[in-house]
């Protein structure tokens, strides 16, 4: 088959490096970047919000389906784009991809399903959300509420800190903020699961846990995500089996029941507390970083996978990987995710010699030199039978790359050993 993906980052990587696992399959990444060129995946300088380019390119080259990687052109609408062209393409439909786009959107879903999640109240007015922190307990949740790639959700851990945070958004319009959501702070061990959707079915991918603070020991700063183990070692199979039937489940049937036909992949952020599971958010797409760690460990063939739930065939089993874990860790530029720094990685044998798998994310290639052009640069992943050996191997080759311009978390899969 020949195949679209549409994104530049290391998820798109990871995505285009598991359809080429058939080797029948044609991929092509839309825009892609000058990692992905270090293997076979075709990169097309079309930016993933120019809908009518994007569509061009499949007709003209014969594309079978396209799949979307990031948030933006699904919550922009591109699944509707391409559907009046009468193009196959894997994601949520506009309406469906508020899952994703509105945090307020998703709170009511999960209300009318009654799936357990953090208390909240929405605001769009700067004195009202203050008047309303003054009579909380913290620490605190603040959210934007929109799409702020991966940013847009904040920790205060006092009065004085949600002011400064809910001012930002709500005055400053960080993120183009217009509404915030504030909510109760849940603390417990944190992991994330993925399914496959098509409207009312649903095929569950194995737990992931990623690590979104800047600095060991989840210290400082939210970021995109710094690294993924899979699978969680410290969730059991029946807290597993309880995610599945109290969150998956309900919130797939409530979207079906409401009229919205999701077509696509759900990522539900959960929490295990001391009340049982609850609900961080849902996402409307793949996780960066746990799909670079989850898809390696996929035995069936992706392509074919998602070929039968865009035609609604129901697929009998989708078999992954049961022994050892993968375990990845992300490669950020100095001063991410604030004033990421831009400069050399190394050359490219440094890369090419890695015995290890990359997924390439911010970087550019300049002769024989790559260069760092954004926050998140390159994921190392290793699979292993323990989290220890997958962490010797990877830091271990982390080490022998270029450091001058890079800075990575050294605890990633710390949860779990």
């Amino acid at each position: 088959m020949k195949i679209l993906v549409i994104g530049s980052g290391a998820r798109e990587d990871a995505i285009c490096k598991s359809l080429m696992k058939n080797v029948d399959n044609v991929v092509f990444c839309a825009p892609g970047n000058d990692g992905m060129k270090f293997s076979k995946i075709k990169t097309i300088a079309i930016d993933e919000n120019d809908f009518e380019h994007l569509a061009k390119f499949t007709q003209t080259n014969n594309i079978d389906f396209t799949i979307v990687g990031p948030e933006e052109p699904l919550v922009n609408g591109i699944v509707d784009f391409f559907k009046s062209k009468k193009l196959k393409i894997f994601g949520p439909n506009k309406k469906a991809a508020q899952v994703e786009g509105s945090k307020t959107f998703t709170k009511k879903i999960m209300a009318a399903a009654e799936i357990p999640t953090a208390r909240y109240c929405e605001f769009n007015e700067l004195t009202k959300a203050l008047d309303f922190l003054k009579d909380q307990e913290f620490p605190i949740v603040i959210k934007a509420d929109g799409l702020a790639a991966g940013k847009g959700v904040y920790i205060a851990e006092n009065l004085a800190d949600a002011k400064v945070v809910v001012s930002d958004l709500l005055e400053g319009h960080k993120f183009n903020t217009q509404k915030i959501v504030i909510e109760e702070f849940l603390e417990g061990e944190e992991f994330s699961l993925m399914a496959f959707v098509d409207h009312k079915r649903f095929y569950p991918m194995p737990l992931a846990q990623d690590y979104k603070k800047i600095l060991d020991g989840d210290k400082g700063p939210n970021t995109g995500g710094m690294g993924a183990v899979c699978p969680v070692m410290n969730i059991s199979k029946e807290l597993e089996q309880t995610a599945i039937e109290t969150v998956l489940k309900p919130f797939v049937s409530e979207l079906y029941q409401q009229g919205i036909k999701y077509t696509g992949i759900i990522y539900a952020g959960l929490i295990k507390t001391k009340k049982g599971i609850k609900v961080i958010e849902f996402n409307a797409r793949f996780g960066d970083p746990e799909t670079e760690v989850v898809l390696p460990r996929l035995e069936s063939d992706l392509s074919e996978i998602i070929f039968s739930i865009l035609n609604h065939k129901k697929l009998e089993s989708i078999k992954w990987q049961q022994k050892g874990l993968n375990l990845g860790v992300f490669a950020v530029s100095k001063g991410y995710p604030t004033k990421p720094v831009f400069g050399s990685l190394g050359d490219r044998d440094s890369f090419k010699k890695c015995p290890l798998a990359i997924n390439y994310a911010a970087v550019k290639r300049e002769q024989e030199q790559l260069f760092s052009h954004g926050g998140r640069l390159y994921l190392m992943q290793a699979q292993a039978k323990s989290v220890e050996e997958a962490q010797k191997k990877v830091y271990r080759e982390l080490q022998k790359m270029d450091q001058a311009n890079i800075f990575y978390r050294r605890d990633i899969g710390k949860n779990s050993i």
